[in-house]
């Protein structure tokens, strides 16, 4: 394995981690967070949307971790977990958000969607 290659699985599993750890934390807070059931309002989002978002982000976190050791299930979680981020993209841009409030989902949506395309690489 090249320096290269070595460095590239290091930037990937710290990726990984960062995501799930992250899904983990807000999957969490979505389901028990009272804080989140008003910003969830202010999203005009109502709690059925508010406990599949929380539940969809854990299992999310769970399939990245997974994914360490089972590369398939990474592929899963990003796909799912970049389209979450989308459409919280929109629904912030809908609503008129300021910048700061768009810029966390949008770079969530980034970095699933490239380690989406990473996952793809290995079965392709």
């Amino acid at each position: 394995m090249t320096s290269v290659s070595y460095n590239l699985d290091a930037i990937h599993n710290f990726l990984i981690l960062f995501l799930a750890i992250s899904f983990l934390f807000y999957g969490y807070t979505c389901l028990y967070s009272n804080q989140m059931k008003s910003e969830f309002k202010r999203l005009q989002l109502n709690n059925t949307q508010q406990n599949l978002t929380g539940i969809l982000q854990l299992l999310g976190g769970i399939f990245l971790l997974v994914s360490l050791a089972i590369p398939i299930t990474g592929l899963v979680a990003t796909a799912g977990l970049s389209l979450q981020m989308l459409l919280g993209f929109i629904i912030r841009l809908k609503i008129k958000d300021s910048f700061i409030l768009l810029f966390p989902s949008f770079i969530y949506m980034i970095l699933s969607g490239y380690l989406f395309l990473n996952f793809l690489k290995i079965y392709i």
